[in-house]
């Protein structure tokens, strides 16, 4: 066996996986040694500024020095660490570079948005496997940026990356709290901008089943499903139909943020952002059943992602 740490650092949060894989790039399941989440917000602001903010990129530096510290605790022999939307857009990249280099010991990449996507569907089919003809839609929505990924039992298809997430739309649109309707317009009409744009390179249409990744999502499903807490082995391969999560989804928007804060699932870091989420995940399902003539009806989550992705990568690069 071979110990790898994986680092996915994106607009809202920044995640460790450190997991045993089959040496010598033998295919194989990864066995999770530790899964670690802190919500640091890198991306605060970064949608007007352009910049990242001082305070986030200490936030970020504090969390990456304790996953440097778990990282030789566990013996973790390869590690790669991988920057998407906030950081590929902000000016000022190379101070963030810099002091994550010196941190880790490790080059830290900020990847492209087709990547990020090819890592997001490697990680999402690696535990819902895809056979046959099915043409499966994996759907990750992130902070800064949502990637739309069709792929089938031999690979990816198309990919698509664009700057919808919900960091992005809460600080671009939905300041009020709860927001107003003209806010959730604006928003939508951001989303809807978007969903042409994936549509021009993701044959949307082809898609026969639907898989969503990432923490808004996931959060979504745990509404859904009513839990007392966050379960992540009732959430991961949660098939709900598509009514189920729009109504969780509107729920989920259309409440204050204070009742959002006592929700038993709700990490306080998606506190302010889940009702964006929520909005781009109703309309991107409402999108995708529009265009597939009722070949889809529902969803599934996934708990494994493009951090799972990040840690198969450097196995398989063995």
């Amino acid at each position: 066996m071979s110990r790898v740490a994986a680092i996915d650092c994106g607009t809202n949060s920044i995640r460790l996986l450190i997991a045993d894989a089959s040496a010598n790039g033998a295919p194989g399941p990864l066995t999770d040694v530790v899964r670690e989440m802190r919500v640091v917000r890198l991306g605060q602001g970064v949608d007007a500024t352009g910049e990242l903010a001082p305070e986030a990129l200490e936030r970020t530096f504090s969390a990456t020095a304790d996953y440097a510290a778990l990282i030789r605790e566990h013996g973790a022999g390869r590690v790669r660490f991988a920057a998407t939307s906030a950081t590929r857009d902000a000016r000022n990249r190379q101070v963030f570079v810099d002091g994550i280099r010196e941190l880790l010991g490790v080059e830290p990449e900020v990847i492209s948005g087709d990547e990020e996507a090819a890592l997001s569907f490697a990680g999402a089919s690696s535990v819902l496997p895809v056979t046959g003809d099915d043409a499966v839609l994996v759907v990750d929505l992130g902070g800064g940026s949502t990637e739309f990924v069709l792929g089938d039992s031999s690979g990816v298809i198309a990919a698509r990356s664009v700057d919808i997430g919900c960091v992005r739309l809460t600080e671009r649109h939905l300041r009020s709290d709860p927001p107003t309707a003209a806010q959730i317009a604006a928003a939508e009409a951001d989303v809807d901008a978007a969903l042409d744009l994936a549509g021009q390179t993701v044959p949307l249409d082809r898609a026969t089943a639907v898989v969503g990744v990432a923490g808004s999502i996931t959060t979504i499903t745990a509404h859904a499903l009513g839990l007392s807490a966050y379960q992540p082995d009732r959430i991961h391969g949660a098939y709900l139909d598509i009514e189920t999560i729009s109504d969780a989804c509107t729920s989920l928007l259309e409440m204050t943020r204070d009742e959002r804060a006592v929700l038993p699932y709700m990490h306080p870091g998606r506190v302010d952002v889940i009702g964006a989420g929520a909005l781009v995940w109703r309309r991107i399902l409402e999108r995708v059943a529009a265009v597939g003539h009722g070949a889809i009806t529902g969803a599934i989550s996934s708990e494994h992602d493009i951090l799972d992705g990040i840690a198969l990568s450097i196995r398989d690069s063995a």
